[in-house]
This record gives structure tokens, sequence and C-alpha cells, in this order.
């Protein structure tokens, strides 16, 4: 085990960069990024009325959020697996879920009559945080490692 992890220590290093560099997002998201949701989700939402928001504003901010933990949860996946094809389908599953989450996060603020704060909050969440890295990375490793 040690040998294994001394001969992979340029691989561990990156990802904790990389893993140093996602937290960084998150640590200064207020700064970076226009979204006032954050302060709207940290409070009591249920009962609450929707933050004022700039919706062109609101989708840059989404997307260069979304854009940042991506490339960067692909450059982890790279990182590990070593694999060209298997990182560039995994950006097309990125590019595809970006596009569905923000046709659904926009049709929910835009023209629901009554928003569902949950199914809008998980949405956001999936768009601002790194969550495919998290399910992607063990069913890639599952996959290389069965088939």
């Amino acid at each position: 085990m040690l040998k294994e992890v001394l001969r992979n220590k340029g691989k561990i290093l990156w990802v904790l960069v990389l893993v140093v560099l996602l937290a960084m997002i998150r640590l200064f998201e207020q700064n970076l990024f226009y979204d006032p949701f954050l302060a709207f989700f940290k409070e009591d939402y249920q009962g609450a009325e929707l933050p004022e928001y700039n919706s062109v504003l609101l989708f840059l901010g989404l997307f260069f959020r979304y854009f940042l933990n991506s490339a960067l949860s692909l450059a982890v996946i790279y990182v590990v697996f070593k694999d060209v094809q298997l990182t560039k389908f995994i950006t097309v599953l990125y590019l595809i879920l970006f596009v569905v989450l923000m046709v659904l996060f926009f049709g929910l603020l835009n023209y629901s009559e009554k928003t569902d704060f949950m199914i809008l909050f998980y949405i956001r969440r999936f768009l601002i945080q790194p969550l495919f890295l998290i399910v992607f990375l063990p069913a890639i490793y599952y996959q290389k490692k069965n088939f």
C-alpha cells in the first residue's frame, strides 16, 4: 500500500491541489459570483418570498461557477484515470446536465405558480457544487475495476 502511494504521489498531489481549488470556489463564493439565493437559502426560506434578482446576472453567475467547478472536476477525473476519451465523454455529460438543470431552474423561477423551494434548492445545489464529481468518480472507478 505504501509503495503504491509513493508511486502515485504526483497524482495525489495534483488531486489535492484541485480539491483545494474547489474548496476555494466555495470559500470565496460571496465575492466571485452574483447569487442572491446564497443568503435566501441560508435562512428559513419555506415561507419567505423569493429575493429580487437579475436573471441575466444570475445566469452568468451560475454559468461561471458551474464552469469552474466542472473544469476542476474534469481535471480531477483526468488526473485519476488518465483517459482522454473518458474525459471527453464526461465533458459532454456535464454540458447536457448544465442545459437540463438551467432550464429546470429558470423554468421553476419564472413559470411556476407556487415555486417549490426544495426543488429549486436542490437544482441550484447541483449547479453550484461539484456534486457530479462525487457521483462520477466512484462510478468510473467501479466501471473500470469490474469491466
